[in-house]
């Protein structure tokens, strides 16, 4: 298995393969928006189901209200990712500007701020002046640079839309799962929130093994993470409607 991973590695570092793959652009990440979505979706109706089990709602009540918080919450948390990673945008364009702005007025101090970051980096001498000399060649590579080891801004560029709808499509759809069980007509409403809650569990745990496929960490751990932290969450939920039980009683 090692010497079939090692092969396989050595197949994607070929000169032809790399070349190909630094060819392409890259991606906004959208694991983190999906993730986002996806357990405040499952909290935020499993703290709809708690809450209306402690209270002794029927699961007529559950249904109109799960429902109707999921695409209300649903929305209202893809408006905000959209207006946070669109800040973030406006950011990085007044950052681009603002160092345009430089090299036109100090091109010398601008220069050597370069040199100065490379030479943090470990280069000296003819080395270093021939590393400020190439990226400062390039004015397009230059301010990239900048904003890259001065502001910390990515090249990948953000996109408010696709991260807003990641959000809105993982908290509706994931954020679904714990109230199908009271889409069923018959069962006791303890069978069903019992279900519920191990689906919320099981919906957690398969999160942090999305998490830890993709970023290649141990799954089990990155599973019972994501179940312990956003069970967590659930659990509070459950005690705010188990305390709000005795303080607001149910005729």
């Amino acid at each position: 298995m090692e010497n079939q991973g090692r092969e396989a590695l050595r197949h994607q570092h070929r000169p032809e393969n790399i070349a190909r793959r630094l060819q392409q652009k890259p991606r906004p990440p959208k694991l983190a928006d999906f993730v986002l979505g996806a357990i405040d979706g499952c909290v935020t109706t499993f703290a709809i189901v708690s809450g209306a089990f402690g209270a002794g709602f029927p699961s007529v009540v559950v249904i109109i209200m799960g429902f109707s918080n999921l695409l209300a919450d649903g929305f209202s948390m893809a408006v905000s990712n959209y207006e946070s990673v669109h800040t973030q945008l406006e950011h990085a364009r007044a950052a681009r500007r603002t160092e345009e702005r430089h090299i036109d007025l100090v091109p010398e101090g601008e220069r050597e701020e370069i040199r100065q970051i490379f030479a943090a980096k470990g280069f000296s001498d003819d080395t270093l002046e021939e590393v400020v000399a190439t990226i400062c060649s390039d004015r397009r590579l230059w301010v990239d640079t900048m904003l890259a080891e001065e502001y910390g801004i990515s090249s990948v560029p953000a996109k408010p839309v696709v991260s807003g709808l990641v959000t809105f499509l993982a908290f509706v759809l994931i954020g679904a799962f714990p109230l199908l069980p009271y889409l069923l007509q018959a069962g006791p409403v303890d069978a069903k929130f019992y279900l519920s809650c191990a689906l919320a569990a099981v919906t957690f745990f398969a999160i942090g093994l999305c998490k830890g496929w993709v970023n290649g960490n141990p799954l089990l751990r990155a599973g019972a993470r994501t179940l312990l932290l956003g069970g967590s969450a659930a659990m509070l939920a459950f005690l705010v409607g188990f305390l709000l039980r005795g303080l607001v009683p149910v005729s």
